[in-house]
């Protein structure tokens, strides 16, 4: 049956929602779609309903109805936790946001919790956490000690278990409630607090019980393509770090252009020069890029940079 997140509180509704789901499940969206339109009729007011049939109204070719689908989703559901304003920007039927809503990425990854560690890294290959590491080691030198480390958007503790032996003390931050108790369970992390790295640096979360300017680190794996034009994001490191300190990072590369890409995966890859453009502007210096195939993706090899940053004095 339906999942209670997904499910309109209509036993009806429910029913047709999940026989159109094992009619997309059998590649049938156009019936999948037929069967969703009838549950709306039951509860129209059902913003999970309308983002279910878009996909299968874009999966079945009908581009004008996905984006009608996708509209209704932004009229019932402002905060746009489903991301319905990211989908309408790669259907061309919307300007692309500066940055997804907060309520998107907090969704995504507290549904995503549970089985992040096995899908990343067992099923796609995902490298950032170990090949960030060794970028830093072989800047820093294989024995360099940290005596402060802070992972922004730590997620399960990935990047925190390959950087703990080179850590005085290690602190985690993520918006992900989920993604944060999957972190304690790994008992890397002298501290975990949530953090929204959206926001201005005063307002993130990232300053709230510890002053600023107190890490020798600062590591963000594979954080900034959830963060769009990443306004704050450098700010936010470079408020973190001591004179001296380095940035650690990654993104999926954008390619030659001067701005971020949102690509079909709803997330944003960045170009070279934007990211040098967004580091001079927060006064970090650029040491080290180095590209990588950070992740398959629908088995394509997902192509991204990794960057050391260096907070001048």
């Amino acid at each position: 049956m339906t999942s209670p997140h997904f499910s309109s509180g209509d036993l009806i509704a429910d029913r047709r929602a999940d026989y159109a789901r094992m009619f997309a499940e059998s590649g049938e969206f156009a019936e999948a779609a037929e069967l969703m339109e009838q549950a709306l009729e039951q509860v129209p007011s059902w913003a999970a309903g309308w983002f279910r049939l878009a996909e299968y109204a874009e999966k079945s070719g009908r581009k004008e109805a996905a984006t009608a689908a996708l509209q209704k989703v932004v009229a019932l559901d402002p905060a746009d936790i489903f991301g319905a304003g990211l989908k309408l920007a790669v259907l061309g039927a919307a300007e692309t946001p500066a940055a997804p809503s907060t309520a998107y990425v907090e969704r995504l990854f507290d549904d995503y919790a549970d089985r992040f560690d096995t899908a990343l890294v067992q099923r796609l290959d995902y490298t950032v956490p170990q090949t960030l590491a060794r970028l830093v080691r072989r800047h820093a030198g294989e024995d360099a000690y940290f005596g402060l480390v802070a992972d922004i958007g730590c997620g399960t503790g990935l990047l925190g278990v390959e950087l703990r032996a080179s850590a005085g003390r290690l602190e985690g931050f993520d918006l992900s409630a989920g993604m944060l108790a999957k972190a304690e369970e790994k008992g890397v992390y002298d501290h975990l607090a949530q953090a929204d790295l959206s926001l201005p640096a005063a307002e993130s979360g990232l300053f709230a019980a510890a002053p600023e300017e107190r890490a020798d680190l600062v590591g963000a794996a594979d954080v900034l393509m959830y963060l769009g034009d990443l306004a704050e994001v450098f700010p936010s490191a470079a408020r973190l770090l001591k004179a001296g300190g380095v940035f650690a990072f990654s993104v999926e590369d954008g390619g030659t252009g001067d701005a971020p890409l949102l690509r079909p995966s709803l997330r944003y890859a960045h170009p070279e020069r934007f990211i040098r453009q967004r580091a001079e502007e927060s006064g970090l210096a650029i040491l080290a890029v180095e590209k990588s195939v950070i992740r398959q993706d629908a088995g394509q090899p997902v192509h991204g940079l990794l960057f050391l940053a260096r907070r001048e004095a």
